[in-house]
């Protein structure tokens, strides 16, 4: 049965088993899709490429919260970013 790959890069269960960091560094940061009998098994991620997906989850995760706020008409402040912090309007120094 077909199965739709889903990385550039692939190798075999035994090329990933001989040379696990070797396989993940040919993907050149991308994804590798490591196959068995030439179906994917499994997908390495490399460490870099897994951070991002977890920050961008949690991006999405925070814009649904804020579209959710924004429907339920709860109040609303001003702020903006000072140096890495936030400001809030009423705490602005004058």
């Amino acid at each position: 049965m077909p199965h739709p790959m889903l990385a550039n890069v692939v190798a075999s269960v035994t090329e990933f088993q001989k040379d696990p960091l070797g396989t993940v560094e040919s993907g050149c940061g991308d994804v590798v899709a490591v196959l068995n009998r030439n179906e994917p098994a499994f997908y390495c991620v490399p460490a870099a490429r897994y951070e991002a997906l977890l920050d961008y989850i949690d991006d999405l995760e925070l814009a649904m919260e804020v579209k959710e706020r924004l429907k339920a008409n709860e109040p609303t402040v001003s702020a903006k970013i000072v140096n890495g912090g936030i400001v809030f309007e009423d705490d602005e120094e004058v």
